[in-house]
């Protein structure tokens, strides 16, 4: 019956007052009289809170795991019994007021901590909703308005509380050619003296030269045979972080030099030193500062870290932190989170992004799609400017996708450059390796896309559409101080046409658009684009 006097009336809202005041009385929702439709409910504080509770379950280890982020959510009823929950992230809102809090737990993901047990309890019959489960990390409240879109700018806010967003340090296009899996077998300084020069037409930032520039060998190396080593560093030789002799008889410096005469920097793999519990991490931090005084570089990846105990984290977090404050924060390092116990996502946030994932082409196991999906979920709760993702060459290893409607091949490689162009691309190729056509293709879209970055990274990410699959409409709205941004992904489906409702994230009467191919127009506040081909993207800038 409730049900029945509540759609009439939505319906008659306009006419009748009594049932205007009934109506707001029976579900915490005022009505205008003067409005019809959907237009006539606006919310109003409730005597008694309607709590969704999220979490977000991240992943590492991603050599390993594919799918990185598990979202769940529960409606509380007051008279249903607590739980507890171990996560990273949990979030509480007022379905009807759209104000909230969100709990960040500054603290390695659950199976890479040395602590056991959950984080939060949920007590549905309480006004928070949560309460922080006491352990040895921080945990962020922040509160909020706005619903999602308000959740979203808080939890950003925070984390760049803990790390600000600087132009020109942060959110760059960096190359690294590991990816082509060649490893360090043509490292030397002509082959680099060659990436630089490709790189500069590319557009690069950073060219960073990974493992195999120094003097010892590791597991990885292809020259280790079997006898290269993974931790213990100092301790297998004390020279073992000197420029290899024979690559480069002349030191890096010349590497430095010729990027930054290109306007490029010079970055370095490097791995700290994990034994006796991160015993070696003065003499780490020393090291790295030594190449930042004297050579100019900024730029490190920081792999092979083990993490594992409180004293590890307490001591590799005293590396990074004389390192940040030795270099007035100009260093910035790329914490690899792709195997073994590490800091993770929030464990380290004051350091720099986050190299999220190894993927090649050599064994099929690379799809664009893929990589959107996972920056598309990582982005709902982390900032997105922290996330490394991967650009590779989408020509090499062809006939390892033989059939696939999905293949590398088959995006415009200013596609894959859009799909993580948000956070800070990783070219993880030899940019010297690319086929003239990528080069001329992807250079002028990556010159377009600095001449607007700042804007970009300076504004909030929403995640829009569906969750990335290979076969949705998906992207994201960027909402700045100056306006939107839209970047809308039109993957493997037969529609060419797609509409999106902006008015949540403010006013908008006009759009430029500024990808190589695509249409859009605004209209009353809606958005509608068209991507003639599958596997394409549009994006534009609107006020």
């Amino acid at each position: 019956m409730r049900v029945l006097v509540l759609s009439a009336v939505l319906c008659v809202c306009s006419q009748l007052q009594a049932s205007a005041a009934l109506f707001a009385a029976a579900t915490g929702v005022e009505v205008d009289p003067a409005k019809t439709g959907a237009e006539c409910l606006t919310p109003r504080a409730s005597s008694r809170p309607h709590l969704r509770v999220t979490a977000w379950e991240l992943r590492d280890r991603t050599d390993d795991v594919g799918e990185l982020v598990q979202k769940r959510e529960w409606l509380l009823l007051p008279t249903t019994r607590g739980f507890e929950l171990t996560a990273n992230v949990v979030d509480v809102q007022d379905v009807v007021t759209g104000k909230g809090t969100v709990y960040l737990r500054l603290a390695p993901l659950p199976g890479s901590r040395n602590w056991e047990g959950p984080d939060f309890a949920v007590k549905p019959g309480s006004a928070e909703g949560v309460t922080v489960i006491d352990r040895p990390c921080r945990t962020l409240k922040v509160p909020y308005s706005g619903g999602d879109i308000g959740r979203r700018a808080a939890l950003m806010a925070a984390q760049r509380e803990l790390r600000p967003f600087v132009p020109g340090r942060d959110g760059l296009f960096l190359s690294n050619t590991w990816g082509d899996r060649n490893r360090d077998a043509r490292l030397c300084e002509p082959f680099m003296m060659q990436e630089i020069d490709a790189a500069a037409k590319l557009g690069v930032d950073v060219v960073q030269i990974d493992d195999g520039w120094q003097k010892g060998r590791t597991a990885n190396s292809s020259a280790a045979n079997g006898k290269g080593v993974w931790d213990g560093y100092w301790a297998t030789d004390p020279d073992f972080w000197k420029p290899d002799s024979v690559r480069f008889p002349n030191g890096l410096k010349p590497l430095v030099d010729a990027a930054s005469a290109k306007g490029m920097g010079l970055g370095l793999w490097f791995g700290p030193d994990s034994s006796n519990d991160a015993a070696n991490w003065e003499r780490d931090a020393d090291l790295l500062l030594g190449f930042h005084r004297t050579l100019g570089i900024h730029y490190f990846k920081i792999d092979s870290l083990k993490t594992r105990s409180s004293v590890s984290l307490e001591r590799q977090s005293a590396l990074f932190d004389k390192v940040l404050k030795g270099s007035d924060g100009r260093v910035v390092f790329d914490l690899d989170v792709t195997a073994e116990r590490r800091p993770g996502y929030f464990g380290l946030p004051e350091i720099g992004p986050v190299f999220v994932e190894n993927r090649y082409t050599d064994w099929g196991k690379y799809w664009p799609h893929q990589t959107l999906r996972q920056f598309w979920a990582l982005a709902d709760v982390v900032d997105p400017v922290r996330l490394r993702m991967e650009v590779l060459n989408p020509l090499r290893n062809m006939d390892k996708y033989a059939g696939d409607p999905l293949a590398p091949a088959n995006w415009p490689i200013e596609s894959v450059f859009a799909s993580v162009m948000l956070g800070s691309p990783l070219g993880w190729f030899e940019a010297s390796g690319l086929a003239p056509e990528t080069v001329s293709r992807l250079a002028p879209f990556v010159a377009t896309w600095k001449l607007h970055r700042d804007r970009l990274h300076a504004g909030v990410v929403h995640p829009v559409g569906e969750k990335p699959d290979g076969v949705a409409w998906t992207g994201f709205v960027v909402k700045g101080a100056e306006g939107l941004d839209v970047v809308l992904f039109r993957e493997l489906n037969a529609k060419r046409d797609f509409a999106l409702d902006l008015r949540p994230f403010g006013s908008a009467s006009s759009s430029e658009v500024l990808s190589p191919r695509g249409h859009a127009s605004v209209k009353d506040g809606v958005l509608f684009v068209t991507v003639p081909d599958a596997l394409d993207f549009v994006w534009a800038s609107i006020r």
